[in-house]
């Protein structure tokens, strides 16, 4: 058993936080660990440094994502800028420096790249007495996650081992997890209990719509995706989960209240801790395609509508998607009811969807990762 685990995310994005969450989860439910600390990095940089970190990402992935997905392409060059993006880093996270050396983990577990810059660095100046894994929160490896002083790296899946060991990362040093996701995923929850538990109907083809963990989808999109299923010819009910974004509460809360008479019912969900829950009780995820997301939905058995993913890293989870068989995408909201009025005709394939997404899911991910780190270095 360790004594101390460190686990550190970055809030640029929702996906990072959320799998250190699941990690912190499975330490403490594994009992590997006497003492387990999730730690935002970007809290322990300087002010400045923070706000913009994070609010470009999210101003950048909402407003400019063709912008977003040119810096993406840009920066995976394997190897290349390093030496300046960790000169950077280290620059602003003085205070994240001093947090890891006096903490003094036994085991240190990075879900973004910033933090395992700083803690790879930190193994180089042997300031550092364990080695940092890596647990990568996209199906496809980019370079920004690539370091040279670390324990493991865990990722999506074989094909992105195989592009590690490419690179020079030996074999022995990567394992396929699956991405990290809450634990609450691995256990199994009947359908028409969560419908009934939520108050929705039971026998009604029930469609989860997801805005993303920071309400990244901009408010119109959110809304013409609601419109847009107004428009399918059969009764079905809409969960329209918008997260923590106040604009889109109002506007979603709007149109549910002018789609009440029709054949489609929409019901608004905010931010829940309880999204396991309104999966199990859903069978189709409107949405887009980020790591977690992806990961939950495949955990959920939910065939998946994918809509705007982000050039970059959504538009290579979205590929790996279709090409396993367990998503449509939708290239036009305007179209949006059509190609899902196809599917929900076809009921066969529906289930074979929905059942490669069951085939495909890793929903014991965080407990793998903790199970690995915990065994004796393997010889």
């Amino acid at each position: 058993m360790f004594d101390r685990v460190l686990v550190l995310s970055a809030s640029a994005g929702a996906g990072h936080v959320r799998a250190a969450q699941a990690v912190e989860k499975a330490w403490r439910q594994s009992g590997a660990a006497r003492e387990v600390r999730h730690v935002d990095a970007l809290e322990y940089t300087n002010t400045i440094f923070r706000t913009l970190y994070s609010k470009a990402y999210v101003d950048m992935a909402s407003n400019a994502p063709g912008l977003f997905g040119w810096f993406y392409k840009q920066l995976d060059k394997p190897w290349k800028n390093e030496g300046s993006r960790l000169a950077l880093d280290k620059l602003n996270a003085g205070r994240l420096v001093k947090l890891i050396e006096s903490y003094r983990p036994d085991v240190v577990v990075c879900t973004h790249f910033l933090p395992a810059e700083i803690a790879s660095w930190l193994k180089a100046k042997k300031r550092l007495a364990c080695e940092p894994a890596v647990v990568v929160t996209d199906f496809d490896v980019h370079s920004m996650w690539l370091v040279h002083n670390y324990d493991r790296y865990f990722v999506a899946r074989d094909e992105a081992k195989a592009y590690l060991e490419k690179l020079g990362i030996t074999s022995d040093r990567i394992t396929v997890s699956g991405i990290p996701i809450d634990p609450a995923f691995t256990e199994k929850k009947d359908k028409q209990a969560m419908r009934e538990k939520h108050g929705l109907k039971a026998n009604a083809i029930t469609i989860l719509v997801s805005a993303g963990g920071f309400g990244i989808a901009r408010s119109g999109n959110m809304k013409s995706i609601i419109g847009a299923l107004s428009d399918l010819n059969r009764p079905v009910q809409v969960i329209a989960a918008y997260g923590k974004s106040h604009q889109l509460k109002a506007e979603i809360e709007r149109v549910a209240g002018a789609q009440s008479n029709g054949a489609v019912a929409v019901t608004p969900l905010g931010y829940t801790e309880q999204m396991d829950e309104y999966m199990a009780a859903s069978d189709v995820l409107v949405g887009k395609p980020g790591g977690l997301t992806s990961s939950e939905a495949l955990a959920r058995g939910l065939a998946f509508v994918i809509v705007n993913p982000i050039p970059g890293q959504e538009e290579r989870n979205s590929d790996h998607l279709l090409e396993q068989g367990v998503a449509i995408r939708a290239n036009n909201i305007s179209t949006l009811s059509f190609k899902l009025g196809r599917l929900l005709d076809d009921p066969e394939r529906l289930a074979r969807m929905q059942a490669a997404a069951l085939k495909l899911a890793r929903p014991r991910a965080a407990f793998d990762i903790v199970e690995r780190l915990s065994r004796a270095p393997e010889k």
